[in-house]
């Protein structure tokens, strides 16, 4: 199959991960829109979205089950199927099997689709092995090329000594090329770190430019033991993704505390100094840490994709950040 031109793609600078010869570009898409994440997104977006990716040298797409019950690894699955298979990394997720359900109405957990599947936690070894399998069918794809355990939050016994033996597995089998966990909390990140044989971590909300504390500490023991980190999250659900945090902002899913917008605007008054905006400082600090191997940013459409481009390209100049720690608005060491 011919893949599509890349006359005008615009190379993007990649990161290794520690272990095992994959790299990713540092800017990645997020697809939890592609299945719909809280309205309609449609079949023209969605091409759009990852089309404008490609052009701007974006190489690396996540997506999971979860997102619209599979809608997003399928959409994606289908608009991959252009580009040459060797050229791009593929991520998704495990742990939240989709069995079917035949219910009428829509689903309940944040995503516009019917509710024709169920989500059923299952980090067992059987569960890992029969996800991936209809991920697999799904994406259209031989191989995937990372698999994250999926909010393995309240399930650390199955998800530690089942999933990521079963991942292991799979990746000494060639199914996967590199394991890991997406998760929010860093404390629960930073024991599958030091306990588990992963191979990186995907960290939302937690290593930001709002806030850095266990996020920090987790980065420093991932880059001491040869973990690779991609941070996810970085606007803390839309305080850190415009100019100035807007009125009704939110953080963490739910609505900012006053501190925080306030914080939030202080950050905004240095960067405001130095030409930068707030969202080009937020895509700009993650990738200073050495541990870090990628930041994935999730998009509607191809306007939005441009617009994340332009904020990943920025990058903030260095005294930036010392101004903000003098200030007490960063933890920079």
């Amino acid at each position: 199959m011919t893949g599509v031109q890349a006359t005008g793609d615009r190379p993007m600078r990649r990161r290794s991960l520690p272990r095992g010869g994959l790299s990713l570009t540092e800017l990645g898409l997020g697809t939890s829109q592609m299945g719909n994440l809280y309205r309609e997104t449609t079949d023209e977006q969605a091409s759009a979205a990852l089309e404008t990716a490609w052009r701007g040298g974006v190489r690396y797409f996540d997506t999971a089950p979860h997102y619209g019950l599979g809608l997003s690894e399928r959409r994606l699955g289908a608009l991959l199927r252009r580009y040459p298979r060797a050229e791009y990394v593929v991520s998704t997720k495990v742990g939240r099997l989709l069995e079917p359900a035949g219910g009428a109405g829509m689903d309940g957990e944040g995503f516009a689709v019917p509710a024709t599947h169920r989500r059923v936690w299952d980090f067992s070894a059987d569960g890992v092995r029969r996800s991936i399998v209809d991920s697999l069918d799904r994406l259209g794809l031989d191989r995937i090329d990372i698999v994250y355990l999926h909010d393995p939050d309240d399930h650390w016994e199955q998800a530690a000594h089942e999933g990521v033996p079963a991942l292991v597995q799979l990746r000494g089998e060639g199914v996967v090329r590199a394991v890991g966990v997406g998760i929010n909390q860093a404390a629960m990140a930073a024991r599958f770190v030091a306990e588990t044989d992963i191979d990186l971590v995907m960290i939302a909300g937690r290593y930001t430019l709002l806030e850095q504390g266990a996020g920090r500490a987790l980065l420093q023991q991932a880059e001491r033991r040869g973990v690779g980190v991609v941070v996810a999250g970085v606007y803390n659900s839309g305080l850190l993704a415009r100019d100035r945090p807007v009125p009704g902002a939110r953080y963490d899913y739910a609505p900012a505390p006053a501190e925080l917008v306030e914080r939030a605007n202080r950050i905004a008054d240095v960067c405001q100094r130095y030409g930068v905006r707030l969202p080009e400082a937020a895509i700009g600090f993650v990738l200073r840490h050495p541990a870090v191997v990628g930041v994935v940013v999730g998009a509607r459409d191809g306007g939005q994709v441009d617009e994340t481009l332009s904020r990943y390209r920025s990058r903030p100049p260095e005294p930036l950040w010392a101004d903000l720690a003098a200030e007490g608005l960063l933890d920079d060491r």
